[in-house]
């Protein structure tokens, strides 16, 4: 598919020059984004409280697979603002490191017997999965962590997880169309030269244009300026 430059939408800075940078998405206010930051604070609390805090490498792996969830929609959406590709990586990161977490909850719950809620006991799963719904600040949840069970948080930690990895799977999604639609970093630089062309035509075709009025109007006075000579030349005589 061929990308057409005039169809890339660019910011401009206040004098008019375009960027080449994309416009920065505010990822504090996305829902999943905030979901994994609880799954950061959880999966702590969890590790702290139902797993050995020394000889079992699952605590590491756990909390790093949490933070990595995190911290790559932080790095992707900062690096986003100058290349897709960068971004869309980024992201590809963060949504296996979050499948890498459901993976390590499902099979603590496995290995201890727990039931798994979204099998075994659906009417508390729906009601979790409502919560979480509409929950997605981690305040609405710390308060929980020192009271919940292995079996409650664990099932929290998967619901949780799936949210993430269905929201990740959307947006990445939403991103591969605008990417074969606006292209990658050399476009948005051919698609800023171009408009700054254009730009810069603007600006001469309108100083051209008042060059033309100003010297319409010079021509003008100088025809008042010889009548008023003329009639000054006839009195005169």
């Amino acid at each position: 598919m061929e990308h057409r430059s005039k169809d890339i939408p660019l910011q401009h800075y206040p004098d008019g020059t375009p960027s080449v940078m994309r416009k920065p998405t505010v990822y504090q206010e996305l829902h999943f984004y905030r979901k994994s930051d609880v799954l950061v604070q959880l999966t702590k609390a969890f590790c702290e409280r139902f797993l050995p805090p020394y000889g079992d490498r699952t605590v590491d792996q756990m909390v790093q697979a949490a933070r990595s969830v995190k911290q790559n929609i932080v790095e992707g959406f900062t690096d986003g603002q100058t290349s897709f590709e960068v971004e869309m990586k980024l992201l590809g990161i963060a949504k296996g490191s979050n499948k890498e977490l459901l993976e390590d909850y499902q099979d603590y719950i496995k290995q201890h017997g727990i039931p798994e809620w979204a099998k075994d006991n659906l009417a508390r799963y729906t009601k979790m999965r409502d919560y979480c719904r509409t929950h997605s600040d981690e305040r609405d949840y710390r308060r929980f962590f020192a009271q919940w069970s292995d079996e409650e948080m664990a099932n929290l930690a998967i619901c949780l997880c799936h949210m993430v990895d269905k929201a990740l799977t959307t947006f990445l999604a939403k991103r591969d169309r605008e990417f074969v639609e606006e292209g990658g970093i050399r476009e948005r630089m051919t698609a800023a030269r171009l408009d700054m062309r254009g730009t810069q035509k603007q600006i001469i075709a309108r100083q051209e244009q008042e060059i033309s009025q100003l010297k319409a109007k010079i021509a003008s006075q100088q025809r008042e300026i010889e009548v008023l000579k003329t009639k000054l030349a006839g009195k005169a005589g």
